[in-house]
Order: structure tokens, then sequence, then C-alpha cells
């Protein structure tokens, strides 16, 4: 029967997998009207693999677009889970492109001087060190990486913590394409990947998997290149503060295991509940440290709605362990109000947008090059209201590097 299924109804049973808990704003509305066609693209390759068509996304309160142009029109947003198994599964979707990218948090008892650290920075970049045979490739004054400097006002008297932080922002721009230590992370940098991939037309263009032993083989390959994007920011943090006290170093953009990709997010280690996660905002207001709680809670997930369509779709278990915190604000496209349809034309997608100024309707392809800004405080206050989180510091930043 599901053979049978036509376009519209296959996107219709995509969005019923989808699982918002965004705001009313463009950033939700652009990725909700993505995201469809990559769930729906998952759902067609679960088909021809014998596997039920089940694959969710569950966005966080920060659930946006994103502004990687090959991630976006593969039919994928921001801000959330997306799971197509529990681990089992041997395959492996490429196109939603983890890349280890994350926070590290430092404590400090003193403010830097700024001139020095622009010193040392300069010093990094002229000379970059090597990191396990690799050259280092800083990456600060990349998209929206950046490096915070924040007085801590701490909200929980039963959390030591330093009186000065900084938040260190960066990936692992070394390890996309193919390297001595393995196949590279992103498929659309790497030769070699590409050819491990198993490409499947779907009604709604191609989708990029790893099957069996490729799959294996990327998955042992992301764990390594995990690890050193850890030990790369920890590197960072030591050649520019000295010596530092480590408050948390997550990844918000990668993989939980083979079948579960969090994007924009964090994913709540349970089994270590003192563990801190970050969540900056913008530079001109305060982030904050949190204690992720598990979730979603019951009350949460019938309060949201959820329930009876996670039951009939026997997904709920992806609901009670979605175990996700918002890591950012996530980007707003201020001018734009609704999506009013999504058009397909030789094999692009164009989404038509009412905007502000009510002068006429704007179509874009992809989001990236349109005016962007960034949420604020009520991404954090979403959080704390579902029970996603607790808040144990606010950081007031005071200095901000981009360079």
């Amino acid at each position: 029967m599901n053979g049978e299924l036509s376009p519209e109804d296959r996107l219709e049973r995509a969005r019923q997998h989808i699982f918002s808990t965004g705001p009313e704003d463009s950033g939700t509305r652009l990725c909700l009207a993505n995201m469809p066609y990559g769930i729906a693209k998952i759902h067609y390759v679960q088909e021809q693999l014998g596997c039920p068509a089940d694959a969710t996304f569950v966005g966080s309160p920060d659930m946006t677009i994103t502004r990687n142009v090959s991630r976006w029109q593969s039919g994928f947003g921001y801000g959330g889970k997306i799971a197509w198994g529990e681990g089992d599964r041997e395959f492996l979707v490429l196109d939603t492109k983890p890349n280890c990218c994350g926070m590290l948090v430092g404590g400090i008892d003193d403010l830097p001087d700024i001139p020095t650290l622009i010193e040392r920075m300069a010093e990094m970049t002229a000379d970059p060190p090597q990191l396990d045979g690799l050259t280092i490739e800083w990456d600060f004054a990349k998209g929206n990486h950046f490096i915070d400097i924040c007085v801590v006002d701490r909200l929980d008297p039963s959390v030591d913590l330093p009186p000065y932080v900084f938040v260190l922002h960066a990936a692992g721009t070394e390890l996309r394409d193919a390297n001595v230590h393995g196949p590279g992370l992103y498929w659309d940098f790497s030769n070699g990947l590409r050819k491990m991939a198993t490409t499947f037309e779907t009604p709604f263009g191609p989708l990029r998997v790893l099957l069996g032993e490729a799959a294996k083989e990327y998955v042992a390959f992301y764990r390594y290149a995990d690890s050193f994007t850890k030990r790369r920011r920890i590197l960072a943090a030591q050649r520019l503060f000295g010596e530092f006290s480590l408050i948390a170093n997550k990844t918000h953009q990668g993989l939980v295991h083979a079948n579960e990709i969090i994007l924009g997010c964090h994913h709540i280690e349970t089994d270590q509940p003192a563990k801190l996660y970050p969540l900056m905002l913008r530079s001109d207001i305060p982030g904050y440290l949190l204690r992720g709680v598990p979730n979603f809670s019951d009350t949460a997930i019938t309060a949201l709605g959820f329930e009876g369509r996670a039951r009939t779709l026997g997904v709920l278990h992806r609901l009670t362990n979605a175990n996700l915190l918002p890591h950012g604000a996530g980007y707003i496209l201020p001018h734009i109000l609704h999506v009013t349809r999504v058009l397909e034309k030789a094999g692009m997608r164009y989404f038509e947008c009412d905007t502000v100024n009510d002068r006429g309707r704007e179509v874009i392809s992809h989001p990236r090059d349109v005016p962007h800004d960034y949420r604020g405080r009520s991404v954090v206050l979403s959080t704390v209201e579902l029970g996603l989180g607790q808040i144990v510091a606010k950081l007031v930043p005071v200095r901000v590097l981009k360079t």
C-alpha cells in the first residue's frame, strides 16, 4: 500500500512524524516547511530497506533553518533530533551532515587582556599547531563561531563556579574531507565517502546513505572525529587562556548513534545528571548554563498535544527519550511572516513567503543569504517551561571575539 502513496500523501505522513516545540516565527515556519521533504525521503529509503517508515524529527525550542545549503536542499532544518531507528539498523543518512560542532565552556579567575588574546590568536593562525598529524585550521571567524568572555551570575548556590567563563564555539573543519584517519564527515567534500554511499532516488530527490559495513566504518570515524574536535577546542582554549577549569565541552551537531543525529541541540546524558550544558543566545544578551532533565515528561507531551499522534504512529518512545536541550537561540528572518506554499521545479524547492511589509511575496530556494537575526530570551524561558532543563547560571557577556 505504501508503495502507492502519492508524493503529497508521503509529505503528509512525514509531517505527522514531526514534533515541534519551536516558537511561532519565521525560523520555525521555514523549518516546518522544509523538514517534511527530508523525513519523507528517509521514509522512502526505510521502505526500500524493509524497515517501517518511522523516521521522526523532534524539534527543540531553538528549531530553525540551517544555513548549510546542501543540508537545506536535502530537506533538513536545524534545532532538534532526527531519528530513523534505535541504533540497531545498519543504515546512516549522510545528507544530515554531522560535523561535531560544539561549545567549550572554561572557567577563569580573572578577565583576560584583549590585546593579549588577539596577539595569541594571531600567533595560532600564523603558526597553526598539529593534532594527530593534522594541521589545525582555526575557524573562529566562520559562520556563527565565536569566543565569548562572560561574568558568571550563579543562580544555583549548590554549584561551584568561577567568577568568569569563556565560551568557545568551533567545529572540526580538518575532518570534512577524507584524511589519514578516515573517509571524512561530509559527503559533498569527500570523493571516498561518495563512493561508499548508496544513493536512493526518492520522489523528492536523492538521499545518500551508508549501509552495512560502510555505516559501521563511518560511525567509528565519527567517534574519532568527535574526540578530535573536543581535544581541538581544549587546545585552542589552552593556547588562548592558559590554565582554566573545564566546565563543559559539548557537541551539538553530530551522531547520538548510527540512527540518530542532533542538529543544533544538546543530547542530555541522563546517566550523568551533574553535567552542565551551555545555551548561548546572542552577543548582546546573557547566555546560560543549564542542567539537563530527562525529557519529554508525560506532562509536557500531553500539554504539547503530542501523545495521541505519537502513540498512533508507534513513536512515543522517541519523545519520552528525546533528552534534548537547545544550544542557542536559532535564526529568524525578521522580514518574513509565513510560508504560503512550496514550489518544486527542476529538482529544486522554492519557498514562497509573505513578508512583513505586505508589499508582495518573496521566493527563496535556500535561506543562507537571506537577512537573518537571532531569537532572544524566549528560548530559555520555553526550555524551562517545558521541563527540558534547569538554569544553573547566567553568563553575562563582557567581551566577544570573532576574528
